[in-house]
C-alpha cells in the first residue's frame, strides 16, 4: 500500500488497536534514576510508594525491565469509545506553506474531556477500583488532566478532588465547570484548605500557583485521608506506559501505509504527550533498528530541557514527594502566568530527562506568541483549533517544514495534537487583542531556583 495516495485521515480498526502498552525504559541502555527517599536520600520500593501510589500502578512506576503490559479488558473497552484516534495528513497546511514536507499530526482531542489525558486517566482510575478504594486526589494545570480525571472517576463511581493551578481556576472556569459535571471537587492551588498551602501562600503571597503547588496539596490530602490515593498525569514512569497507546497506534497507521517519520515533534511539560507520541519510534531508535530526530518543545517562560539541571528535585514545591532525577529548574521555581498551563512544570520526566541526557532527543524552546501565531495559521487551514500546549509542537512542526521549502528536502514530519483549544479562548483573545507578553525568565530567576535543589549527599552534593 505504500504507493496508493494517504488518506486525510487514517483510522484503525477496533481489532488493530494495541492490546498492550509499550515500557520503553526495557529498551533503555541507561535506566532512568529511581526515585529517592528525600530523608535519607535510599531508593524508594514498592512499600515506601504504596502509602501514595496504588499497588499496580507502583508496580509499573518500578518496572525497568517488562516491555508490554496487557492493557486491561476493561480499559480496552472504554478506550473504543473514543479510540483509535486518527492520524491526519495535513495537506492544506503542505499547500499554505508551499512545503515538499510530508506533515501528519496525531489527534486526541476527539473524547469529551479534550485531550490524551483520558488514556492514563482511565487506568489509574481502573486500578484505585479494584483496589477497592473510595477515591484518588490529583492536580491539574490548564485542567485536561482534571477534566479527564473526573470523567473516568466519574464512569468508574469514585470520589475525585482536583486541585486546580490557580492562574488556569481564574482563566479557565468552564473547565472547572466539565469537572464538576463529572462530580468532581475542584480547589485553586495554592489553597488555604492544606498545611502545605498554607504554607507556600505564606511564602509566596498572591502566587498565582504551579503544578508543583497542586501536587503538594493533592499528595497531603490522599496520605491523610482514609482510603484515597494519589494519581498523577504527566511525569511518572506509569503514565508515559499508558500514553504509549498514542505512538502505538501511530506506528501501526504509518506502517499500513509504508510511512516512515524523519521527524517527529511533541511538547512537553512534564511529558506524557511527547513520551506517549514517541515511545515506538524510540524503542526502534534505542534498538538500532532506525534512526529519528526527536523534538521536544516547552515554552520559554517554563524550559527545564533548554535552562534546566539534570539532578535529583522534589517533584512539587512542598517538597513533599519523593526525590527524582530529572532536567528541573527547582521546585521553588513558579513559572509566569502564561497560557500552556499544561506545560507550567519544572520539571521534565525521569525517563525522557535520561533519554534526553544520552543524546536520543533534541529540545527547543518558544515564545508563547509565537506559539499562537502558529496555532491560528493551524486553525484557519486545517479546521481545528488547537490547545496552547500542543500548538508548541505545531510552532516547530511549521519551522521545520518552511526549512524544507528552503532546502527542497521532503522530509516526513509528525506531530502530537493533544487536544482541542476551546476552553483556551480568554488566551485566543489576549493574543488577538495584542495583550499577550513572552515573559522569558533571567538568568538569576533560574539561578534562584537551582540554587534550592536538595543537597543530600551522595546525590546532589
Amino acid at each position: 500500500m505504500a504507493n496508493e495516495k494517504i488518506p486525510y485521515k487514517i483510522y484503525l480498526t477496533e481489532d488493530e488497536m494495541p492490546k498492550a502498552w509499550y515500557n520503553v525504559r526495557a529498551d533503555m541502555k541507561v535506566k532512568p534514576a529511581p526515585l529517592r527517599n528525600p530523608a535519607n536520600g535510599e531508593p524508594m520500593g514498592f512499600d515506601d510508594l504504596t502509602p501514595v501510589f496504588c499497588d499496580e500502578l507502583v508496580k509499573q512506576e518500578l518496572d525497568n525491565d517488562t516491555a508490554y503490559f496487557p492493557i486491561p479488558d476493561d480499559i480496552r473497552n472504554f478506550y473504543k469509545m473514543y479510540r483509535p484516534s486518527p492520524l491526519v495528513r495535513a495537506y492544506c497546511l503542505e499547500e499554505k506553506l508551499q512545503t515538499p514536507a510530508k506533515i501528519y499530526y496525531k489527534f486526541e482531542g476527539n473524547n469529551t474531556s479534550g485531550s490524551h489525558k483520558l488514556n492514563s486517566a482511565i487506568a489509574q482510575a481502573y486500578y484505585a477500583k479494584n483496589q477497592g478504594l473510595k477515591g484518588v486526589t490529583t492536580e491539574t494545570g490548564a485542567g485536561q488532566w482534571g477534566t479527564a480525571l473526573s470523567m473516568a472517576c466519574g464512569y468508574l463511581g469514585l470520589d475525585c478532588k482536583v486541585f486546580m493551578v490557580k492562574c488556569s481556576y481564574e482563566q479557565k472556569p468552564f473547565r472547572r465547570e466539565v469537572m464538576r459535571t463529572y462530580g468532581a471537587s475542584v480547589t485553586p492551588s495554592p489553597s488555604e484548605t492544606t498545611a502545605v498551602g498554607r504554607k507556600i501562600l505564606e511564602q509566596f503571597p498572591g502566587t498565582t500557583g504551579s503544578l508543583g503547588c497542586a501536587i503538594s496539596e493533592a499528595v497531603e490530602v490522599a496520605t491523610s485521608t482514609p482510603g484515597y490515593r494519589y494519581v498523577l498525569g504527566s511525569v511518572l514512569n506509569q503514565v508515559l506506559l499508558h500514553q504509549s497507546v498514542i505512538g502505538l497506534e501511530t506506528k501501526i497507521a504509518m506502517d499500513k501505509y509504508g510511512i516512515v517519520p524523519d521527524v517527529i515533534i511533541g511538547c512537553a511539560g512534564g511529558g506524557s504527550n511527547l513520551g506517549g507520541l514517541i515511545s515506538p519510534f524510540m524503542g526502534e531508535k534505542l534498538r538500532g533498528e532506525r534512526d529519528y530526530q526527536i523534538i521536544a518543545v516547552e515554552p520559554k517562560s517554563c524550559p527545564s530541557f533548554t535552562r534546566g539541571t539534570y539532578a535529583y528535585d522534589f517533584c512539587d514545591t512542598g517538597m513533599v514527594c519523593p526525590l527524582a532525577k530529572m532536567y528541573t529548574l527547582g521546585s521553588s521555581f513558579i513559572p509566569s502566568a502564561d497560557h500552556a498551563g499544561g506545560l507550567r512544570f519544572h520539571g521534565m520526566s525521569s525517563t525522557l530527562s535520561q533519554l534526553y541526557h544520552d543524546g536520543y532527543m533534541e529540545a527547543v524552546a518558544v515564545e508563547q506568541t509565537k506559539v499562537f501565531a502558529a496555532a491560528e495559521e493551524f486553525a484557519r487551514v486545517e479546521g481545528i483549533l488547537p490547545a496552547p500546549e500542543s500548538s508548541h509542537a505545531i510552532r516547530v512542526a511549521i519551522d521545520e517544514a518552511l526549512k524544507c521549502k528552503e532546502t527542497g528536502e521532503e522530509k516526513t514530519i509528525l506531530f502530537g495534537l493533544t487536544g482541542t483549544g476551546y476552553f483556551d479562548l480568554v488566551a485566543y483573545e489576549k493574543f488577538h487583542n495584542g495583550e499577550m507578553i513572552d515573559y522569558i525568565p533571567s538568568d538569576e530567576e533560574i539561578a534562584a531556583g537551582i540554587a534550592r535543589l536538595p543537597n543530600i549527599p551522595g546525590i546532589n552534593d
